[in-house]
């Protein structure tokens, strides 16, 4: 389904490659009409599940300082282990080449690096010839001087602890927000919105007293894949994987859980997902644990949120080197607070749904996206444009506009051709007028998923809740 889903967003406008008229640019995508809408449906479901949870939100600048990515480890370790091909000059991260020669085990350093690749005939994936180069890349881009392009939302919920702490009156535990953008200069780009150099993240800071790791209540969810460094894979509940220890600490647990109970309100099945543990080699440098929420798309997993013990360090090493004071006073003890962080990958969100929402249905590509996350609600279509049916279309979208601004207007082509149109990007429910409703007041209501049709009353219709209450079905 990817190729397909990725062939619809660019035919019908969710997103495209950017710069197309150049020829484009390797790891920059536009997003289109539809996919900005659906995007916004994501961050919304994002936002208002964490104020849920009391958060508080920030929006800091893309462009960051060298001191702050000093701090934060981000200019020592920040990077990829890349091979390059003396022959055809194509670049890969390490692991790829690896994967692609069957070799699981993954080198923790360069020197570790240049002693496999000296070991082993590692064949390159494009041109067959024997790599030999292996480097350290630098995933940071500078803008200039001593000024970078952001990695990672984090930082900015960093550097403004005190104030934001000030703001929330001391009170711990406290859930920071942010939306944005972020910047890797990725070694090779590939898969559409998977591997970005410019991507959409929205991330949560979660700080915690070190000495009470609990964040409200666990409760019962359905059970989901869970693949813990230890090699098994597992069906269990979140809840039930706490309680045998499998997940370290309570408040890891809970965002372990939010997460799953987001990504399946935004609509990623629940039987195509799983968490999977970072092995401690592969973990982020500031991370003391993280697991991966993955989403499945044809026969392959990847990451679409991250989710990290970050313990104090990032306070700790900002508090070092700005020489400001980041721990604060909880029951009369001085507090480094320790930080959880769940951290969404919006643009591969998003294309995990269209993956997974998308059914051939006789022949034709239907997008199965809950309703009330679709990029429109409802269509309205005059049956013909004659006869009077073209106004009184015109006059029912209008009113219909004044009850929810993601409802459209279609006259061109069959009326057949339309439902189609409005089936393949998800649209849940559309309304035609017809001969019928000059006579009775009615129009049919089609349902995107059964084809079914019922004819509505125009005064229904246009009740306060009725679209609503269609959208929640």
């Amino acid at each position: 389904m990817y190729e397909e889903a990725v062939e619809l967003a660019k035919r019908r406008g969710f997103f495209w490659p950017s710069f197309s008229i150049y020829g484009g640019f390797a790891g920059f995508y536009d997003y289109g009409p539809l996919g900005v809408l659906l995007k916004d449906n994501i961050v919304k479901i994002w936002k208002e599940a964490y104020m849920d949870d009391d958060a508080i939100f920030l929006d800091s600048p893309n462009v960051t300082p060298e001191p702050v990515f000093r701090a934060s480890g981000h200019l020592a370790r920040f990077s990829d282990l890349a091979a390059e091909c003396d022959h055809c000059h194509s670049k890969f991260k390490l692991e790829s080449v690896l994967s692609f020669n069957k070799i699981k085990y993954i080198p923790s350093s360069l020197k570790e690096a240049e002693d496999l690749v000296a070991d082993n005939n590692l064949k390159c994936p494009v041109c067959g010839n024997i790599i030999k180069k292996v480097y350290d890349f630098n995933l940071m881009y500078r803008v200039s001087g001593d000024y970078y392009l952001r990695p990672e939302t984090a930082q900015g919920i960093f550097v403004n602890f005190k104030l934001l702490s000030n703001y929330n009156r001391g009170k711990i535990p406290m859930i920071v927000g942010q939306q944005g953008k972020g910047y890797r200069n990725e070694i090779s780009p590939r898969q559409s919105l998977i591997r970005l150099r410019e991507f959409n993240q929205c991330e949560i800071e979660v700080f915690l007293d070190p000495e009470h790791l609990e964040f409200r209540e666990l409760y019962d969810f359905k059970k989901i894949r869970m693949k813990p460094n230890t090699g098994e894979e597992l069906n269990i509940s979140i809840r039930e994987a706490y309680n045998k220890g499998i997940i370290s600490n309570q408040a890891f647990a809970y965002f372990v859980l939010k997460t799953q109970v987001i990504l399946e309100r935004i609509g990623i099945s629940n039987e195509k997902l799983r968490f999977r543990q970072h092995e401690p080699d592969e973990r982020a440098h500031y991370a003391a644990d993280s697991w991966d929420a993955e989403g499945l798309i044809d026969d392959e997993w990847f990451e679409i949120v991250g989710i990290a013990n970050r313990t104090d360090f990032d306070l700790k090493n900002h508090e070092q080197s700005s020489g400001e004071q980041m721990r604060i006073k909880i029951d009369g003890r001085d507090v480094m607070p320790y930080v959880i962080e769940p951290s969404y990958g919006i643009d591969r969100i998003l294309l995990t749904l269209i993956s997974q929402s998308m059914e051939n249905k006789d022949g034709k590509n239907v997008l199965r996206i809950p309703y009330y996350m679709a990029p429109y609600h409802m269509a309205v279509f005059p049956l013909m444009k004659k006869d009077n049916l073209k106004e009184r279309a015109s006059e029912i979208y209008s009113k219909l506009k004044n009850l929810d601004k993601y409802i459209l207007y279609d006259e061109s082509g069959t009326i057949g051709k339309r439902y189609a149109r409005q089936d393949e990007v998800g649209t849940p429910f559309c309304i035609t007028v017809d001969y019928q409703t000059l006579e009775d007041n009615t129009v049919t209501l089609r349902n995107r998923d059964t084809a079914e049709q019922e004819r509505i009353n125009i005064d229904d219709l246009l009740h306060d809740n009725f679209i609503k209450n269609l959208l929640e079905k």
